[in-house]
C-alpha cells in the first residue's frame, strides 16, 4: 500500500501513525465492531481535515446502511442506520465493481444523484479504502472535502489503511462470535445426547429389566404350584433379559463403541457398515498411530452421516472411504439420495462441523438438490492442544 508522498509533513506522518496506533490498540482489546466504526471515521475525518467521515456497510445488493459517521461541525453528520441506493455513482457502489482506494477529485463526474447531493453540501472531492471481508467488499471507510485541493496527498491509500483495520476488527468479532456459538452447540449437544441416553434407558433396557424382574418374582411363585406355567415364565423373563442387553450393548456404542478402543478404526468401520440400513461400501487406508479422538471423530462422522442418509435422504447407497496422507486422514461419505440438505450451522449436517473442527479438522459440505450429499473431512493425526475434558463421544 502506498504511503503519504513527498508533500507530507513529517507531522502529519507522526499524527497518521498515532491514529493508526490507536485504532490498533482498541482493536486489539476486542471492543464491539460498532466502537471501532465510531472511532476510525473520526480518527479519518480529523486526520485528514475532511468535513464528513464515515463507514459505510453493505445492507443488501441494493443499498448500503451508514454504521458510523463523524463531522467538522460545518455540516450534519449523515445519521446511523440511514439507507442509501447502490446505483455505481457512489463510494460503496463503485468498490463493488472495482475493489480499490478511491479518489474523487470532481463529484461532478459521478452524475445522477450523488452528484446533486454532494452539490447541495458544498461537497466536491472524495477519498475512501474499502473494507474487504473473506475476498468481498464488506463496505468502505470515506471522507469529503469541500474541494479536491483540500484533500491530502495519498488520502485514498491513508484512509484505505484504516479500512483494513475495520476488516481486522470485524473479522475477530465474526471470529468470536463464532466460537461462542460453537461452544454454545457443543454444550447443547452434550446435554442433548445425556437427555437421550435418560430416554432410551428409560424406555428400552430399564422397561425391559422390570419387566423381567417381575417376571421371576412370578416365576418364584408359580415353582411349586404350577412348573409348566413357571418354564413359560422363565422363558419371557429370559427373552426380557436378552433384549435388555441388546438395548445397552446398542446404547455403548453409541456413546463409544468398545471395538474402536479395542481394535481401531477400521475394524469399527466395518463392524458399524454391517450393522447399516442400507448397502455401504467401505474403503480404509489408514495406518495406526491416530490419536483416539481423532478415531472417534472419523467414526462418529461416518456413523452419524450414515444415520442422517438413511433418515432423511432417501439414499439407497452410501460411499464411504478414510485415507490416510502423511498426517492428515482424509474421510469421504457420499450417498445417492434427494440432496438438497440443510447444512448451515444450526442443522444436523451442519453441527458435524463443530466436531471436526474441534480436534483441528475441516469440514465440507456438499448437498446439490436431486445430486446425492457427500461430506469430506480433512483431520489431523494428532490432537493440538486440549479438548478441556470435552468427549466426541458425548455428542
Amino acid at each position: 500500500m502506498e504511503r503519504p508522498g513527498p508533500d507530507t509533513s513529517l507531522d502529519e506522518l507522526v499524527r497518521e501513525h498515532a491514529a493508526l496506533r490507536r485504532v490498533a490498540v482498541l482493536v486489539a482489546r476486542e471492543p464491539a465492531p460498532a466502537e471501532v466504526f465510531e472511532a476510525v471515521a473520526r480518527e479519518v475525518g480529523s486526520l485528514l481535515g475532511a468535513r464528513r467521515a464515515q463507514l459505510v456497510r453493505v445492507a443488501s445488493a441494493e443499498e448500503g446502511v451508514v454504521a458510523a459517521s463523524w463531522s467538522d461541525g460545518s455540516l450534519q453528520p449523515v445519521p446511523v442506520g440511514h439507507r442509501a441506493p447502490l446505483d455505481g455513482r457512489g463510494v460503496l457502489g463503485r468498490m463493488l465493481r472495482d475493489p480499490r482506494p478511491l479518489r474523487i477529485e470532481d463529484w461532478d463526474e459521478a452524475g445522477g444523484g450523488v452528484a446533486a447531493l454532494m452539490r447541495s453540501l458544498g461537497i466536491r472531492a472524495g477519498a475512501a479504502g474499502p473494507i474487504i471481508i473473506g475476498g468481498r467488499v464488506w463496505g468502505a471507510v470515506s471522507a469529503v472535502w469541500s474541494d479536491a485541493a483540500e484533500m491530502p496527498v495519498g488520502a485514498e491509500d491513508r484512509v484505505a489503511a484504516f479500512a483494513e483495520l475495520v476488516a481486522y476488527a470485524i473479522e475477530n468479532a465474526e471470529a468470536r462470535d463464532e466460537l461462542a456459538a460453537s461452544r454454545a452447540r457443543l454444550v447443547e449437544a452434550s446435554d442433548e445426547a445425556r437427555r437421550r441416553i435418560e430416554r432410551d434407558l428409560h424406555d428400552g433396557a430399564q422397561q425391559r429389566l422390570v419387566a423381567a424382574a417381575l417376571d421371576l418374582t412370578l416365576l418364584d411363585q408359580q415353582l411349586e404350584r404350577d412348573p409348566g406355567a413357571a418354564r413359560a415364565v422363565l422363558a419371557r423373563a429370559r427373552e426380557q433379559l436378552d433384549g435388555g442387553l441388546s438395548d445397552l450393548r446398542d446404547l455403548a456404542r453409541g456413546i463409544h463403541p468398545s471395538v474402536l478402543t479395542d481394535r481401531g478404526l477400521a475394524v469399527a468401520l466395518e463392524a458399524l457398515v454391517k450393522r447399516a440400513p442400507m448397502p455401504v461400501e467401505l474403503s480404509v487406508e489408514v495406518r495406526g498411530g491416530l490419536d483416539q479422538a481423532i478415531e472417534a471423530a472419523a467414526y462418529f462422522l461416518v456413523s452419524e452421516t450414515i444415520t442422517n442418509a438413511a433418515k432423511h435422504a432417501q439414499a439407497d447407497t452410501v460411499q464411504v472411504e478414510v485415507t490416510g496422507k502423511g498426517d492428515t486422514v482424509l474421510v469421504s461419505v457420499a450417498d445417492d439420495g434427494v440432496g438438497g440438505a440443510d447444512t448451515g450451522r444450526g442443522s444436523g449436517l451442519g453441527g458435524l462441523a463443530d466436531r471436526v473442527e474441534a480436534v483441528g479438522g475441516r469440514l465440507d459440505i456438499r448437498s446439490p438438490k436431486g445430486e446425492g450429499t457427500r461430506i469430506c473431512a480433512r483431520l489431523p493425526t494428532r490432537v493440538l492442544g486440549s479438548l478441556n475434558g470435552f468427549s466426541l463421544g458425548d455428542s
